[in-house]
């Protein structure tokens, strides 16, 4: 298990690591043709800053020759807001007082009818985790209703047992994301104090779970702002590795969650007051896109994710530097395209464009916006 391998490690040697590299470790890291991980930490490093040029023009031939010049578009679909978790930073944590709902299956065929009209065939299913009411008979209600509708079905829910997944599996489920959220311990307690979401090993080995179930995809991530972002990045590099040599089959993506405002807050820092936290580490622009190169080269294949947490202007930026997926057109609560628009989002988006303007914006950087997967199509076949 990747407990075993994650256990060898300690955060705050890591974290040195990281910072002691030298521009010379960097100068290394880049003339190679395949790189480790530690030359991941070169990558990652404050002093990596000034290559950043460097990086992007090697992250961008990188990504073009492995992936080609498409961004794949896809949509989260959030299925219930309720949830037994506390969770310093997330809209739907059990201590906020807002309404909650969990979709019948009248209301998420609604839902799939608004997301067609969009032009989608890839679907995020997303809920809160409360496994009496949004549990595995829940999900595989849902995947029956949702399944004939979309060539390509992800979940982000609670992480579940290696049996519950491959059940999920025989009703149509490809990928599931599960973001480690960060890899301090203390700091994960810190933010996640009650519910089965605060049993930090058992989210660490959900991943070996779903490689043990043969799941066509998994995505990997922490909550950017958590933690020291550099070595929580690392260790998702190490725990990417780890995966991809045990469970070969499966294929990997990444996604950057910055930490964004929720429902009760006053502004865009999130704040204690209002239930939030302030982030612990801010991430700029230019780290954003120094991660997301670094990501693309430690590992060419490796699907890279940006969601509407991001801003326009940045988004349109990255297109093409590493980025592979996108989501776009997206609502962060339940019933948010159809059925009920008004009520409270997990978090705010940053990117309020509809899908059509964000496959125009793709076309017109040169890249093809494609709205399904086409490898699982063919392996479905």
């Amino acid at each position: 298990m990747f407990s075993e391998v994650f256990d060898k490690y300690e955060w705050g040697r890591v974290k040195q690591d990281i910072y002691s590299k030298t521009a010379r470790d960097v100068e290394r890291a880049l003339g190679k043709p395949a790189r480790d991980l530690e030359d991941l930490k070169a990558l990652l490093s404050p002093v990596a800053a000034p290559y950043l040029e460097e990086m992007a023009r090697l992250s961008q031939q990188v990504t073009q020759k492995r992936f080609g010049k498409v961004i794949q578009l896809y949509i989260p679909l959030y299925l219930s807001n309720e949830c037994q978790n506390i969770c310093t930073y997330c809209g739907f944590s059990y201590e906020n007082r807002i309404a909650r709902r969990t979709l019948s299956a009248g209301e998420l065929l609604t839902e799939v009818s608004a997301i067609k009209e969009m032009g989608y065939e890839h679907v995020l299913l997303v809920s809160g985790e409360a496994n009496q009411t949004v549990g595995v008979d829940y999900f595989v209600r849902a995947l029956d209703v949702v399944r004939p509708h979309f060539a390509h079905l992800s979940m982000e829910v609670q992480p579940l047992d290696q049996a519950e997944y491959s059940l999920l599996m025989e009703h149509g489920l490809h990928t599931v994301l599960v973001y480690q959220e960060t890899y301090h311990r203390e700091d994960y307690r810190l933010h996640h104090p009650r519910g089965r979401k605060s049993n930090f090993g058992y989210r660490l080995e959900t991943p070996d779970r779903l490689g043990k179930a043969g799941i066509y995809k998994m995505g990997l991530g922490v909550l950017i702002g958590l933690e020291d972002w550099r070595t929580d990045s690392w260790f998702t590099g190490l725990h990417l590795r780890y995966l991809e040599n045990r469970y070969w089959r499966t294929r990997y993506s990444i996604s950057f969650p910055r930490l964004r405002p929720h429902a009760g807050e006053e502004d865009v820092r999130l704040r204690p007051s209002s239930g939030g936290i302030t982030p612990k580490v801010e991430m700029s622009d230019r780290e954003l896109v120094q991660l997301i190169c670094a990501y693309r080269l430690l590992d060419e294949e490796v699907e890279l994710s940006l969601s509407t947490r991001e801003s326009p202007v940045f988004r349109d930026h990255v297109v093409r530097l590493g980025i592979t997926s996108m989501s776009a057109g997206s609502r962060t609560n339940p019933g948010g395209y159809a059925v009920d628009r008004a009520s409270l989002e997990q978090f705010e988006i940053h990117d309020h464009r509809s899908p059509a303007e964000i496959a125009a914006m793709i076309r017109r950087q040169g890249y093809d916006a494609v709205w399904k997967d086409w490898d699982t199509v063919l392996q479905m076949k």
